[in-house]
């Protein structure tokens, strides 16, 4: 029984700061906060502030990483037609 638990997971292994730390960088604060309007988003947004909330709010958390794996699809669709 040495199979990876989630082997067909793409969040499986990612840790929440890593996540949002690639969504900062790709949208940034202000667009970000259009996509899923979260006040640790728009108002003096920061990664820890930010990280603080989405662990104690699972519909937010749920709400990121489904941003997360929406970005990380159209990113390969992307690549996948410059190929």
């Amino acid at each position: 029984m040495n199979t990876p638990a989630q082997p067909r997971n793409p969040l499986h292994g990612i840790t929440l700061e890593r996540l949002l730390t690639e969504l900062v960088d790709h949208y940034g604060w202000e667009a970000l906060s259009e996509h899923i309007p979260l006040r640790c988003f728009s108002v003096d947004p920061s990664i820890s502030s930010s990280l603080k909330f989405l662990r104690k709010t699972p519909w937010a958390r749920e709400k990121t990483e489904s941003l997360y794996l929406y970005t990380l699809r159209r990113q390969q669709r992307q690549s996948q037609g410059r190929s």
